[in-house]
């Protein structure tokens, strides 16, 4: 593409910003509605199968291969974006799609082991950490401190991306818990985007979004349509809502956010309401497991979906409740950010964090006396 052809088409794009916005998302959601049955026909036909064991939220094998037709379609689009030269930083993300991507394909086929798990989603994780336009060296008086070493926000990133990519991968446990979550905090990053004129991050959100809204048509589908995203997909959706993370930490102060209430100080307040689902149910399994002195990596019915689902929730309702659950949280938290200083609004959020672990407390304990009083009426 020459420097002319481009210009024409860099002028197009920014006269028809929101019809580019609308054709991205038709274009993603459309790409994956049409790969995905592509990809249940090789894996039935190659009898590549999701088993099942006694943690199992399915019965029959079902094909847990989404992420194949998440990685064609995310990785088509952004090199699309590529050729409009609208930030360099996309090639990045498509080196680490790729990684994580051969790393999830692997352990679908034959499960890795959480070592080489680990040392792909750092060698991802460093893809984007050292990508100069999501440089992260000031917190902007976030609890006192404001500039910070170049190493420590190194560190800072890599944590957030990869304890990200593991939260999201941890909540992919029953169907179509992680797409809505996924779609949730997506259309929340198009709408921030948006707002402080980032188009080429609005394009990245809304395209993870559409990608999304396909893959649960089959995801809730009760025949032979049925898929599942597997670690392929969750590791993917985990890294691209980890690469906007970091982009929203990493933006300069500008006006169009400080008109709406948000303080740059506030930032990883913010950012913990926009990731709540994901955050919250990795740190409630955590203590859970630490406070009856098991490992944290060990497996229970502890997920928040589990107790959704042990009071006889469907997958479906379980799902739609903690997506609105997330959704709420972001609104309380933005409705009240204009109004609160930073102190009230951190004290907010480690509230809210309270109140949710409470709640689940109580519908953990309420969902065991029912199982108890079913097995007694059986007998």
């Amino acid at each position: 593409m020459n420097i002319l052809d481009q210009e024409v088409i860099l002028e197009l794009f920014r006269e028809n910003y929101e019809l580019f916005v609308l054709l991205v998302f038709s274009l993603t959601f459309s790409l994956t509605f049409y790969l995905i049955p592509k990809v249940l026909w090789v894996s039935k036909e190659k009898n590549l199968m999701a088993g099942v064991n006694e943690r199992s939220s399915h019965s029959v094998a079902v094909p847990n291969f989404g992420g194949v037709a998440f990685y064609i379609t995310i990785v088509l689009v952004l090199s699309v974006l590529q050729s409009m030269r609208l930030t360099y930083v996309g090639n990045h993300l498509i080196a680490a799609i790729t990684v994580l991507f051969m790393v999830g394909l692997k352990d679908d086929l034959v499960i890795s082991t959480a070592r080489v798990k680990l040392f792909g989603q750092i060698t991802a994780a460093l893809f984007l950490i050292f990508s100069p336009e999501l440089q992260l060296n000031n917190l902007h008086g976030f609890l006192g401190f404001s500039e910070i070493p170049e190493i420590a926000g190194y560190f800072l990133k890599g944590f957030i991306v990869v304890a990200l990519i593991n939260s999201f991968n941890l909540i992919d446990g029953i169907d179509g818990l992680a797409a809505i979550v996924g779609i949730v905090i997506s259309v929340a990053y198009t709408a921030i985007f948006y707002v402080t004129g980032q188009p080429y991050f609005v394009l990245v959100s809304i395209s993870l979004a559409g990608t999304l809204g396909a893959f649960l048509r089959f995801n809730f589908s009760r025949g032979k349509r049925k898929i599942f995203m597997g670690d392929s997909g969750s590791l993917i959706v985990g890294l691209v809502l980890a690469f906007l993370s970091l982009k929203f930490l990493a933006m300069e102060p500008i006006v169009p956010l400080k008109s709406l209430g948000y303080s740059p100080a506030n930032r990883l307040l913010f950012l913990a309401c926009i990731l709540f689902l994901p955050v919250f149910d990795t740190l409630r399994v955590i203590i859970i497991r630490k406070m009856n002195g098991l490992s944290a990596f060990s497996p229970d019915r502890n997920h928040v979906h589990h107790v959704l689902i042990d009071l006889g929730l469907s997958h479906k309702k379980a799902s739609f409740s903690l997506g609105l659950l997330n959704l709420v949280i972001i609104g309380v938290y933005y409705s009240l950010s204009n109004i609160l200083s930073h102190a009230w609004l951190l004290f907010l959020v480690v509230l809210l964090y309270s109140v949710v672990f409470a709640l689940f407390g109580w519908l953990k304990v309420l969902g065991s006396k029912s199982a108890k009083e079913s097995i007694v009426g059986s007998r």
